[in-house]
């Protein structure tokens, strides 16, 4: 590579350059870290309790000591602003008064016991007043109420396959696990232990593409439509004008339900995107900060799809449903629903969530406009990211070769150096009902220092 060569206009001298200091100024500041990494981590694989953790752009892990309000504090004592805030897990804050409340008051009374209690009526309740009026179920993991719904909607339509958007996320569900490659559903490339053909089961297209998902509903052979109502968990998508309403439209003329995954996109407001949007699903999915940060998934069908279901398993033989796992349904979980969904998911906190999340994206926009920089800013309510390509962007394909790995990492491990954490998988970012204006005038700051130096 020459001099000349550059990454999103960025030359990739200049960029390597600031890359190997900010590393070294990370490592360098946290002895405390690295020696307990050196003492512990070898009893995990990996040295990580979970293998995304070495997906961090730094040189090794952070480690974790306290968590409080948008903030956490690591065992060297660096007090650093929280903008990943658990990828959406504590989007709400770290620990809510009124769902750390919820937790002490429960764990007097018990854990798990299989059994239903008075306040899971109430988050029912609460879930409807939320969300709109389904049929509700509860989950440990989105990726669990994603599969548990997909076993619902090939139940009642008597259909194998799911149609999914290339470049989806909808955790690690099997069926979602694809992508097109010269125009055809294939396994995506890197899945560990992937025997099976996918493309038996699912079908993926192009988000934004409704002649392509006509043409897939057309065949006669899918169950349901899963989709987020924005592509997340890459380089963000918006949907174009019309594209919701052709898919329910679609959806309905050709007897496929539709799932809206809103794990990611409750940042939408009050109810998540589809009340903000009035949107119709058949089945709606929750998942991450729907309880405050205790593991908790919810998913709810409509009263038609009940019934559908009902009259199904009221035929079916006798047997394991393959839907449900030992602790999901705790009372634990009912507790903190509750608490999350009535004192802390409320129109104050998304006032608030909404305010700063533009106060940050004007302030992104301005330091790319101020440095000509060839990227842009996308923003659906508390959830930011910038993206280093310009913009916008229609479909994954696009998104996924917007993506700069190299550069992202670069910018991830100085903000850090700076006080600020974000997303370590893309360059998203979460406002939180406690996050202030300071930390988000940081967080500019810092990102105007970074780009000063690289452009």
């Amino acid at each position: 590579m020459t001099d000349s060569v550059r990454i999103a206009g960025v030359e990739v001298t200049r960029l390597r350059a600031m890359a190997a200091r900010e590393a070294k100024r990370y490592a360098a500041a946290r002895p405390k870290t690295r020696a307990a990494l050196d003492a512990g981590a070898g009893a995990y694989l990996g040295d990580v309790p979970m293998h995304w953790m070495r997906d961090w752009p730094m040189p090794f892990p952070m480690l974790v000591k306290r968590a409080e309000g948008a903030r956490l504090t690591d065992v060297d004592g660096f007090r650093i602003d929280d903008f990943c805030l658990g990828d959406t897990g504590s989007m709400f804050g770290h620990s809510p008064a009124p769902v750390a409340r919820a937790i002490r008051r429960q764990a007097r009374r018990g854990l798990t016991y299989m059994l239903p209690t008075e306040t899971a009526l109430e988050a029912g309740a609460l879930l409807n007043r939320r969300f709109g009026p389904y049929r509700w179920q509860i989950a440990t993991t989105a990726t669990d109420a994603n599969r548990f719904a997909l076993r619902v909607a090939r139940a009642v339509t008597g259909r194998p396959k799911v149609l999914v958007f290339n470049g989806c996320y909808h955790g690690t569900v099997d069926d979602t696990m694809i992508e097109l490659r010269d125009g055809h559903t294939h396994a995506r490339q890197g899945l560990v232990g992937q025997v099976e053909d996918l493309s038996l089961v699912a079908e993926a297209v192009e988000f934004n593409d409704l002649s392509a998902v006509e043409a897939a509903l057309a065949k006669g052979d899918i169950a349901a439509i899963l989709t987020e109502p924005v592509m997340t968990n890459s380089c963000m998508v918006l949907p174009q004008a019309g594209f919701h309403d052709g898919l329910r439209t679609l959806s309905r003329r050709y007897g496929a339900l539709l799932i809206i995954d809103e794990t990611h996109t409750i940042s939408s407001g009050l109810g998540g995107y589809s009340r903000v949007h009035s949107l119709s699903p058949d089945i709606f999915v929750a998942g991450k900060c729907v309880a405050g940060g205790m593991p908790t998934a919810v998913w709810g069908m409509t009263d038609e799809v009940a019934a559908r279901f009902a009259e199904y398993d009221a035929h079916r033989p006798s047997g394991h449903s393959g839907m449900g796992t030992t602790l999901s349904a705790n009372p634990m979980q009912f507790a903190c629903l509750k608490a999350n969904l009535a004192e802390v998911m409320t129109p104050e906190a998304y006032a608030h969530m909404e305010k700063g999340a533009e106060r940050l994206s004007a302030g992104l926009r301005r330091v790319i406009e101020a440095h000509r920089a060839p990227w842009h800013v996308v923003r659906v309510g508390a959830r930011v990211e910038f993206i280093c390509a310009p913009g916008p962007l229609t479909n994954g394909a696009e998104a996924a070769a917007a993506h700069q790995p190299e550069l992202e990492a670069a910018i991830h491990t100085a903000l850090l150096n700076r006080g600020s954490l974000i997303a370590p998988f893309h360059n998203m970012m979460l406002v939180s009902p406690v996050t202030r204006k300071r930390q988000i005038d940081r967080l500019i700051a810092a990102f105007d220092e970074i780009l000063t130096e690289l452009f």
